[in-house]
């Protein structure tokens, strides 16, 4: 990722013999340039021209002209802060490690651009490592990234590693491991809502799926899911209890599960897929079939994914509020980091939404297997 050095105004330019850069008057021969040779060149006062571009609260005291004409000239000479040198000063290195399970579009991308959004407004730099659920890279990439200094680490859909002494957020985490806080939707709610959904629609034989083994929420969703369908007296057939086990992060997720689903059975008028992606898959496998969403079978997915509004036919889902929880852990992280002596809540509780789109309807005939035949006359 890269950052413009107009983006961290605070820096602390006050190591003159540290923080260095390079003049734009002479760049193929190098020129070291400090801030005192900055402050010189403009005639300025060493103090004035540090708070200046340290965007000090005392910077305000200095007349505006004079202020744009020093940061003008430092943008001019391209400053470049010595980030080993101000971790020194300040004891942390103003970065963090992100572990995320995938980079793909649906759950990561929102996830991510809320995590991006609070980390950039805080000056804050960020490494990035996607570990694929490969066991030899969930064992050395926190290691890698604690090597590099980072002041905590935020996890995405990731286990919790062991012997990190640092502050450590997991978002959809459910690990209760001290010095760890986790980020967790409401699953009891999120199953009561699609449930709720899908019975006041008529729908009583419906089809479940669960995620993969290895993410991080897939029991606790699924144990919701199962208590809630049972609440509300809903008979759980298991021939229509589909278990995804595919390391993928395409629409293939569901089609295939769906597609061998079909070749046992079709009784069954609505499906709860673990997540969009897979619901769209679904959805596919459906339509090959000669089945028709939301005439013939009913689906509900899970994330409200960026695409999800925009198949044909769009999708109902449980909203979870992603980009939300991408912030809300930057946020947390940041606070531990900073105020390290302050206690901190080991889990905060975030809340689904139901979004009701084209993918779900009354239940309007019987399950095609049901459906009697017309007799022939002959």
């Amino acid at each position: 990722m890269r950052h413009s050095l107009s983006q961290f105004p605070n820096w602390d330019w006050t190591l003159t013999r540290t923080l260095t850069l390079t003049s734009k008057r002479a760049p193929d021969q190098g020129e070291r340039v400090t801030l005192r040779a900055l402050a010189s060149h403009l005639g300025l006062s060493l103090t004035t021209v540090s708070v200046v571009v340290s965007d000090s609260p005392a910077a305000q005291a200095i007349p505006l002209a004079t202020r744009k004409r020093i940061l003008a000239a430092a943008s001019e000479m391209h400053y470049r802060p010595n980030y080993f040198a101000r971790s020194l000063r300040k004891k942390r290195g103003m970065s963090v490690g992100v572990l995320v399970s995938e980079m793909a579009d649906g759950y990561f991308t929102l996830v991510m651009n809320g995590i991006e959004e609070y980390l950039l407004a805080a000056k804050y730099f960020y490494l990035l490592a996607a570990h694929y659920w490969q066991p030899a890279l969930l064992e050395q990439y926190p290691k890698m990234l604690l090597e590099r200094s980072v002041d905590g680490l935020l996890l995405v859909n990731t286990p919790t590693p062991s012997l990190a002494h640092v502050p450590i957020v997991s978002i959809s985490g459910h690990q209760a491991i001290p010095g760890v806080t986790n980020i967790q939707l409401n699953h009891k709610q999120a199953a009561r809502l699609a449930l709720k959904h899908l019975a006041d629609l008529g729908h009583r034989r419906i089809a479940f799926m669960k995620g993969q083994e290895q993410t991080v929420d897939t029991d606790y969703r699924w144990q919701e899911i199962m208590d809630t369908a049972r609440a509300f007296g809903m008979e759980i057939h298991p021939e229509l209890l589909i278990k995804l086990t595919e390391n993928s992060w395409s629409p293939a997720l569901g089609y295939g599960p769906v597609k061998a689903l079909l070749s046992r059975t079709r009784n069954f008028t609505a499906l709860f897929a673990f997540n969009d992606i897979a619901a769209i898959g679904a959805i596919r496998a459906l339509h090959e079939a000669g089945l028709r969403v939301p005439e013939d079978v009913s689906v509900i997915g899970f994330d409200d994914v960026l695409s999800a509004p925009f198949g044909i036919p769009s999708l109902t889902t449980i909203r979870q509020p992603l980009r939300d929880m991408g912030k809300l852990g930057a946020e947390c992280l940041l606070n531990r980091i900073n105020h390290p002596k302050t206690p901190y809540e080991q889990q905060v509780i975030v809340q689904p939404e139901l979004v009701i789109r084209e993918s779900t309807a009354k239940v309007r005939s019987p399950p095609p297997a049901q459906k009697r035949r017309k007799r022939t006359r002959v």
